[in-house]
């Protein structure tokens, strides 16, 4: 009997998706007979049952295109807005499945993906993902796909930046996506010979940065690159994070709840306003002009790089294997040059940061990088 196969891109757009989608419709219906239907925007066009049939038509052309030709969402299916209201669509999604005789469901999409497809995996769905996200943050996966073109975009900025800042002999702040953890802005600092790198991992004194820019003006060296995560926070911050992490532990009710992640979001909310606070004070700690970068969306559009097509297709054709053999309830890790399936039970809701003794901070220590502790 045919098999039916649902795929669904969900979170934020991301080079890579369309040759993942690519990569798996056309090993499900090349090498296994299967049918595919492709769910627009995510969970909230499978609540709506919004479908179309990805024949090899749909699929022609789409390999170099950035973002997804599904459209996406940052919906989940236990907190929906519905006519205004937030309501729990977790059974609609279910019935929906089951009206359109699935026998599997790839969702693709980053670290809320896998908490939302696990809680349909709860539901008795037959579940694989596949992780992408430019912050490359999912758990158990060696990198997401979106992240090498989004690091090759950041570095360019960086490079480009560095001209301007030379002539003007300024302190240029670039601001890098990051929201949770800092391997696009470390990786993208040390590939573009940032002077200062601030990752969330690592809070940061900036005293400790405005004395490593002086250093550099008193060398005679007259600019200095400082690249920023989004969600990097300063020591006097995280502190108080920590405080306000301990009162949401213990807060007996919804109102004192909410009243501490309201100051949470004052804290992390903001986060353009962070940084050109920051380049303010640094420009009154050093005494040199300091400008503001804001790579923003840049960084996840436009046509994903070779290694981001391939490690998509990879994923992708390796799911219709799994498919195939009816292995489910899993995410399809990239390992070394092969494909690992992860327990969703063991990704849901885990993050990976960067490791505080990873190879690229040391490299950054050796090369004379500040960062920031």
């Amino acid at each position: 009997m045919t098999k039916f196969v649902g795929v669904l891109t969900s979170g934020g757009d991301n080079p890579g998706l369309n040759a993942a989608i690519r990569g798996l419709g056309k090993a499900c219906l090349g090498c296994y007979g299967m049918q595919v239907i492709g769910f627009r925007d995510g969970f909230r066009g499978l609540m709506e049952n919004r479908s179309i049939t990805l024949d090899s038509k749909m699929l022609s052309g789409i390999l170099t295109q950035g973002g997804t030709i599904l459209g996406t969402s940052r919906d989940k299916p236990h907190k929906m807005i519905v006519g205004g209201k937030e309501m729990d669509m977790t059974q609609a999604i279910v019935e929906n499945y089951h009206r359109n005789n699935l026998d599997a469901l790839v969702c693709i999409g980053g670290g809320g993906t896998q908490k939302n497809a696990y809680r349909l995996v709860q539901q008795g769905l037959n579940i694989i993902t596949l992780p992408k996200t430019i912050d490359n943050d999912v758990a158990g996966t060696d990198v997401t796909f979106g992240f090498d073109t989004a690091l090759d975009i950041a570095t360019e900025a960086i490079d480009r930046l560095h001209s301007t800042a030379q002539s003007h002999h300024r302190v240029i702040v670039v601001e890098i996506m990051g929201h949770r953890t800092g391997w696009l802005a470390l990786g993208a600092g040390l590939a573009g010979g940032a002077d200062v790198i601030l990752i969330p991992e690592i809070p940061y004194d900036i005293k400790n940065v405005a004395e490593s820019i002086k250093n550099r003006s008193r060398s005679g060296k007259s600019f200095s690159i400082v690249a920023i995560a989004e969600g990097a926070l300063s020591k006097n911050q995280q502190a108080q994070m920590d405080e306000l992490d301990e009162k949401l532990k213990v807060a007996k009710d919804k109102d004192e709840k909410k009243q501490v992640r309201k100051l949470i979001e004052e804290i992390t909310g903001l986060r353009s306003s962070h940084t050109l606070k920051l380049a303010n004070k640094l420009e009154e700690l050093t005494n040199i002009e300091s400008r503001v970068t804001i790579l923003g969306h840049i960084q996840r559009g436009g046509t994903p790089s070779s290694f981001d097509r391939i490690l998509a297709t990879k994923l992708g054709t390796a799911c219709a294997d799994y498919i195939d053999r009816g292995e489910f309830g899993v995410m399809l890790a990239s390992r070394g040059e092969g494909v690992a399936a992860i327990p969703l039970e063991e990704v849901a809701g885990k993050l990976k940061s960067v490791p505080l003794d990873h190879a690229w901070l040391a490299s950054a220590r050796r090369v004379g990088t500040c960062l920031g502790d």
